[in-house]
């Protein structure tokens, strides 16, 4: 078969076919039959009192689990960093490319320290305070390997 004959081929499947024979006769007379006929409705199967304590336990579990990994993610300020919160002290860094940074972290760190004084059960803060000091401690860790 060359290009032109499939080409012709396919211009044909363009035009309109008729069925070989008519099956609207065939459906009509099997929806004729199925109405006189009486379908029970389909039933859903029902959970039982066991499946339905499982379910509960589970979403329970869950729920026990999540504000789990929440609570523990949260580290609020405790009394035993409640001295580096009150009475910060002043890193320098020896090397002037961390000197920057360590500013920022400063400035950053002394404007969270005033905001829990103004809202000190935020645990947003707290977290914010956290993370600003861990950033400082990995610094000093940057400035340590560096030597």
């Amino acid at each position: 078969m060359n290009e032109f004959e499939w080409l012709r081929q396919t211009r044909a499947l363009r035009e309109p076919v008729a069925p070989r024979n008519d099956l609207w006769p065939g459906i009509e007379a099997a929806l004729d039959a199925a109405g006189t006929q009486a379908v029970p409705p389909a039933r859903r199967p029902r959970l039982r009192p066991r499946e339905w304590l499982v379910a509960a336990s589970f979403a329970g579990l869950s729920l026990f689990a999540g504000s789990l990994a929440v609570h523990l993610r949260e580290r609020p300020v405790t009394a035993a960093n409640a001295a580096s919160v009150a009475n910060p002290e002043r890193w320098r860094p020896a090397d002037p490319r961390l000197a920057g940074a360590a500013v920022e972290l400063d400035a950053a760190s002394m404007e969270l320290r005033q905001a829990i004084q103004q809202a000190p059960d935020s645990p947003a803060l707290q977290r914010l305070l956290y993370r600003t000091q861990k950033q400082q401690s990995q610094l000093q860790q940057m400035e340590h390997q560096a030597g």
